[in-house]
C-alpha cells in the first residue's frame, strides 16, 4: 500500500469511526447539565431549580455563572408576573388597591435584580468581594420581601384574582430564593 491510499485509509476509517467516539461537545454539556443537577438537589426548591435551570442553565460551567443564570431566571420571571398583574382586572376597591401595590412592588423587585445581575457580572475576588457579596444577598432578600409583600396585600380579599396572583407570584418567588441561594454559594 502507497503512503498516499495509507493515508486515505486513515482519515476514511476516522470518518466512520467519528459518529462512534463521544463527542467533547456531548460531554462537556453533559457535566454542565451534572453541574445544575447537583446544585439543584439543595436548594430551597429543587423541582423548581431543575426544571428552570436546566434549559436556561445549560451554558453554566461555574457556581458563578449559575448564579447568574438563575438570576436571569428570577429576573424574566418577575416581569413575566408584573406584565400578569398590569393586566389583571380587580372587581372592588380594596382590590383593585392590592393589585396597584402588587405590580408597583413587582417593580421594585425587578430593579433589585437587575442590580443583583448587574453586580455578580462584574464581581471579582478581591478586596471588594464580601462587599459585592453581600450588596448581591441584599439585594435578592429585598426582592423576595417586595413579593411577599405583594402577596401580603391579598390575604384579606378572597375570588379568582387573589388565586390567580398567589399562583404567579409564589412561583416567582420561589425562583427568587433558588437565586438566593446560588448566591449564598458563592460567599463560602
Amino acid at each position: 500500500m502507497t503512503m498516499a491510499a495509507a493515508a486515505l485509509h486513515s482519515c476514511l476509517l476516522i470518518l466512520l469511526l467519528s459518529p462512534l467516539l463521544p463527542s467533547t461537545t456531548a460531554a462537556a454539556n453533559a457535566t454542565k447539565h451534572d453541574l445544575v443537577r447537583r446544585s439543584c438537589v439543595h436548594a430551597s426548591y429543587p423541582e423548581i431549580c431543575l426544571r428552570t435551570l436546566s434549559s436556561y442553565g445549560g451554558a453554566a460551567s461555574t457556581p458563578r455563572e449559575l448564579a447568574l443564570a438563575a438570576v436571569r431566571v428570577s429576573l424574566a420571571d418577575v416581569r413575566r408576573a408584573a406584565d400578569f398583574l398590569a393586566q389583571l382586572k380587580g372587581g372592588g376597591r380594596r382590590e383593585q388597591g392590592a393589585l396597584s401595590d402588587c405590580v408597583e412592588q413587582m417593580g421594585d423587585s425587578v430593579e433589585e435584580l437587575s442590580k443583583t445581575l448587574t453586580a455578580l457580572q462584574h464581581l471579582r475576588r478581591g478586596g471588594d468581594f464580601q462587599w459585592q457579596m453581600s450588596n448581591a444577598e441584599t439585594w435578592v432578600s429585598a426582592a423576595l420581601t417586595y413579593e411577599d409583600t405583594c402577596l401580603d396585600g391579598f390575604k384579606e380579599i378572597n375570588g379568582d384574582v387573589r388565586a390567580d396572583v398567589h399562583r404567579k407570584i409564589t412561583n416567582a418567588a420561589r425562583v427568587t430564593s433558588n437565586a438566593l441561594y446560588f448566591i449564598n454559594l458563592l460567599d463560602d
